[in-house]
Parts: structure tokens; C-alpha cells; sequence
């Protein structure tokens, strides 16, 4: 049984996401503490709701850097070991933005945490707003991660992601596949942009390429269309949706959770 299997055992799981507020080295931050008790806060709804697992994110750090600032990766750590301490049925992630895989995968060592989230892993994809083309380095992730001890930390790894473009013709069939092979433990797909629902066709492309491997829905999933959604994966990562104002409501995370236990009647 995969690594992914072993930790999300469902048919269909879901990941909440906790957005944190900007952390400190940020001029709007409200500080460590604020951000530790969102974080919990957020925790509790997500769990209440019977969610599979939590992913802790820096999405309040605009703009995001492409490399994690040394007190980004302490708040991190600090911020996901709460969380991780404070969890008490869901498996921790963590991702830092925009493209520094190998501080998540140190923040979750040290943190206790399970998985990461990398945007950029085996697509070559370019940002203009960030000097152009991304940096990859799938094998060199994975080398860190075996220096650090850490080979039961799982990746989740995006495919073709959101608001970059893709610089080789290849379809998500072959995209899943590339990561899949090259150490993704899962495989995200997302759609247009944060929010944007994934469509129902790219996942399905995606889990032809990936054969047993989990695929995972990266945006756009609802109560509304949860089931059209996840007939053809393994599960998704869900923030948006799940919020009411900032925070995470527990009744929404409860009607996505219901869609998703609805395929193991």
C-alpha cells in the first residue's frame, strides 16, 4: 500500500486548507500569537466537519516569495508544530509559497508533520511576474529529503499549475505520470485560478496518466459539485469553499466531507 493509501485510507478525502494570515516580516501581519490561534481555530472547524487532513499555508504572505525568508520558515515551524500538537484525528501538510519545497519539507520534519504541497515539482512552468521560468529539481528534492531523514514525509505535487504557464507540450496524462514516477506520492490538479472549480474532464486525463496513483482536485470543490467532481479521483485540497469571512465553518467542511463519504455507501 502506497505511502498516500496508508494515510488516507477513503475512497475520496478531504484536505482542508488553513490560510494564515500574513506572518511576521510582513507589514500587515498580525503577529505569531494571531496566527497560532487562527490556525487552531481553523483546525477545530476542519476536524469538527470530519475532514481527512489539514494543510497549513502561507497564502496571506503577498506578495509571495519564491524563496522562504528565514522567519517564514521559523513562524512556519513554530505555527504547524501547534497545529500538529493540537490535531487530533487529521494528517498534517504543510506547503510554503511560492517555490521552496525544500523549506516545507524542513518545516515539516521538525514540525511533525506528514506531508507537503509543491507547485513545481517535474512541469516546467514560467511565471513572468517572477523573472520567468521556475525552478525544478524533483530528484534534488528527493535527495533532500533523504538527507534530512525524512522519507516518510509524503509530496503532493501540482501538475501544470494554476496561474503559470507550461513550456514543453505535454498533456496531464503525462504530466501526472512524469510526477508519479519521479517520487509524487499524490498528483493536484487545479483549475484556472484559487477558487475556479478543476474541470471534471483534466481529472480524469490526469488519473489516465496516473493509473493507481491518487490524483486530487486543487480548487473549486464545493458542496455543490463535490460529487460530479470527485467521481473521478481520489480526494482534494479545499480552502476556499470551506470559509465563511476568513474562517473556516465547520458545517461547510461537513457538507464537502458528506459528498465525499457519500461514494463508500
Amino acid at each position: 500500500m502506497s505511502s498516500f493509501r496508508k494515510s488516507f485510507p477513503r475512497a475520496k478525502s478531504i484536505i482542508g486548507v488553513i490560510h494564515l494570515p500574513a506572518l511576521p516580516g510582513y507589514p500587515d501581519s498580525p503577529g505569531i500569537n494571531a496566527c497560532i490561534d487562527k490556525a487552531l481555530a481553523d483546525l477545530v472547524a476542519l476536524e469538527a466537519g470530519g475532514a481527512d487532513g489539514v494543510l497549513v499555508e502561507n497564502e496571506y504572505d503577498q506578495p509571495h516569495r519564491l524563496l522562504a525568508e528565514r522567519e517564514t520558515v521559523a513562524c512556519m515551524t513554530r505555527i504547524t508544530a501547534e497545529v500538529v500538537a493540537g490535531a487530533k484525528r487529521s494528517v498534517v501538510g504543510i506547503e510554503i509559497l511560492i517555490n521552496d519545497p525544500e523549506a516545507s519539507l524542513a518545516v515539516a520534519q521538525a514540525a511533525g508533520a506528514r506531508f507537503i504541497r509543491t507547485d513545481y515539482f517535474t512541469d516546467p512552468m514560467e511565471r513572468e511576474e517572477y523573472g520567468g521560468a521556475m525552478r525544478i529539481d524533483a530528484p534534488g528534492l528527493l535527495a533532500y529529503r533523504d538527507r534530512l531523514g525524512a522519507d516518510d514525509i509524503m509530496i503532493m505535487a501540482d501538475i501544470q499549475v494554476k496561474y503559470a504557464r507550461l513550456m514543453v507540450e505535454r498533456g496531464l496524462a503525462e504530466s501526472a505520470q512524469i510526477a508519479l514516477d519521479a517520487g509524487a506520492d499524490a498528483v493536484i490538479v487545479s483549475g484556472d485560478a484559487t477558487g475556479d472549480p478543476t474541470r471534471v474532464r483534466d481529472l480524469a486525463l490526469a488519473k489516465q496518466g496516473a493509473g493507481e496513483g491518487p490524483v486530487l482536485i486543487g480548487s473549486g470543490l464545493d458542496a455543490g459539485n463535490a460529487r460530479a467532481l470527485l467521481a473521478p479521483c481520489d480526494g482534494a485540497v479545499v480552502g476556499t469553499s470551506l470559509k465563511s469571512g476568513s474562517m473556516i465553518d465547520a458545517a461547510k467542511v461537513a457538507a464537502v466531507v458528506d459528498a465525499a463519504r457519500s461514494f463508500e455507501a
